[in-house]
């Protein structure tokens, strides 16, 4: 996912698909609280208060959840606790933390607000109107988090023919336990804030890169998205490995062609790349992507 056809409601340029990581290594832990007594909203992250008041992101995600509310119930009794009328007047309180490093390229803004919206539904008791619904929610935190809200190998749609945005949604393709034997390796080369933020890089990209274009209008990352879909289901890993690594050298190529170019990969990141090559090779077969 590299640039937006829409900026307001945090639509894609192309369809995409991720991997959602085992949470029991890497994963945002939220935790949300609402209460007549508590006033406005106030967020904090890995331990420090966040200034909210001019996020739209995270209202979009309030307000979107807020909207799917509904009663909540004492579990033992029945009895309504907070009317589904009662949430927006109830003051909230939200922390949230990463166990990586943020901003790093390690998709923390995706889990986050993943894991935001997640948190919301429950706390709100909310419920979806149509299928992935939530997730369209999540998109206008951050595009990628859509994907996050699921398990295993997720889709994410890109629509276009609803003006709302509400056809660009994920979709799980295979659940987490239908590749039990795929491992993913995370190599941080550096646990600094990138230079140039997803936001204003992907920006830069849309109005500068005629690479980008190309990719976008071409059908390659169609092609591309029915190849690896399938490799997944079929757990095949050399044609999985295969795309993506193809792709990923694409969207460097794509930030390379935008002006002024963006730099996401250090030497050390070129030369895991040599080495995942080496090996494969050394191999004589694709183990490594």
């Amino acid at each position: 996912y590299w640039g937006k056809s829409s900026v307001s409601l945090n639509t894609p340029l192309n369809p995409s698909v991720s991997v959602t990581l085992s949470q029991s290594h890497l994963r945002a832990v939220t935790s949300a609280c609402a209460s007549r007594d508590l006033q406005g909203e106030r967020l904090w992250l890995n331990g420090e208060e966040v200034d909210i008041t001019s996020s739209k992101r995270f209202r979009a995600c309030v307000d979107g959840v807020r909207r799917l509310a509904r009663d909540r119930l004492c579990p033992e009794t029945g009895r309504v606790l907070v009317r589904a009328s009662e949430w927006g007047g109830m003051g909230l309180r939200v922390a949230s933390m990463n166990t990586f490093p943020t901003a790093a390229g390690l998709a923390s803004s995706a889990a986050g607000y993943a894991a935001l919206v997640a948190c919301l539904a429950e706390l709100f008791n909310a419920e979806e109107t149509f299928p992935g619904e939530l997730s369209t929610i999540a998109r206008q935190g951050s595009g990628s988090a859509c994907r996050s809200l699921y398990g295993g190998f997720v889709a994410w749609r890109m629509g276009g023919g609803e003006e709302d945005g509400r056809d660009s949604r994920a979709e799980q393709v295979c659940d987490e336990g239908h590749w039990p034997e795929l491992r993913a390796v995370i190599l941080v080369v550096s646990d600094e804030k990138k230079d140039t933020s997803s936001t204003e890089g992907m920006g830069t990209s849309v109005r500068t890169s005629a690479l980008l274009g190309f990719r976008a209008s071409s059908g390659i990352v169609d092609e591309r998205m029915e190849e690896i879909e399938a490799a997944y289901e079929r757990r095949d890993f050399p044609a999985f490995a295969e795309v993506t690594m193809k792709d990923s050298n694409q969207f460097h190529a794509t930030c390379l062609d935008t002006y002024p170019p963006i730099f996401y990969m250090n030497d050390v990141s070129k030369s895991a790349v040599k080495i995942v090559h080496a090996y494969n090779e050394w191999k004589g077969k694709v183990c490594a992507g």
